[in-house]
């Protein structure tokens, strides 16, 4: 299983889909925290566990969520902290500047809302686009080191070296312009794949 990579055509499926579910959640986002909230086409693709957070310095958010209906796996969101902040002081009414200060409860707490209302959005485009029912569970919200690969590498709870990498620009306003990663195991992508062909 391990040795197993994904074919152009099943890369070009997993794009449309993280496509088509993070649009909608981008939707959801924008209502949240009363913003334009844009979510580039995704940058599929296959890599190692140990480069999963290239993309970020120092202390990132992440945000674990497992599916308990309909595909067996989890999937991984990557926030950094700037933008967790200002998301944060957004949905409390604010205009997303008052950002200083340590990362604390209250903003892990927004974004584990933020995360849950987005791929709840996510889970249900996924319903009809496999044509199985989905859904997750609550997100379990962490802030790690980036450097700590021994917290990472428990985050996952898996033995699974492979990941899919789906990386988007997503911009809030001109307050936010970031890229936000997803992660989630090669055969949970096999699996979906399966599913979108098998319902045509």
């Amino acid at each position: 299983m391990e040795d197993f990579t994904l074919t152009s055509e099943q890369i070009d499926i997993l794009g449309e889909i993280a496509n088509i579910s993070m649009g909608n959640s981008a939707t959801t986002l924008s209502m949240m925290v009363n913003k334009k909230v844009d979510i580039t086409t995704p940058n599929v693709k296959v890599i190692r566990r140990s480069e999963a957070l290239d993309d970020y310095e120092k202390t990132c958010i992440f945000v674990q969520i497992h599916y308990v209906k309909g595909l067996q796996g989890n999937n991984v969101l990557v926030l950094k902290e700037h933008d967790v902040k200002v998301m944060t002081d957004l949905m409390m009414g604010g205009d997303g500047t008052n950002t200083s200060g340590e990362i604390n409860e209250l903003h892990l707490s927004a974004a584990s809302e933020a995360m849950n209302q987005m791929m709840g959005t996510s889970a249900t485009s996924l319903s009809s686009l496999l044509g199985v029912a989905t859904d997750i569970s609550t997100p379990v919200v962490n802030q790690i080191d980036v450097e700590s690969v021994k917290v990472f590498e428990k985050m996952f709870d898996t033995t699974f070296d492979k990941f899919i990498k789906i990386a988007f620009r997503m911009t809030i306003g001109d307050l936010i312009d970031s890229i936000m990663v997803q992660l989630y195991p090669l055969h949970f992508a096999e699996d979906m794949c399966k599913k979108f062909l098998d319902k045509g």
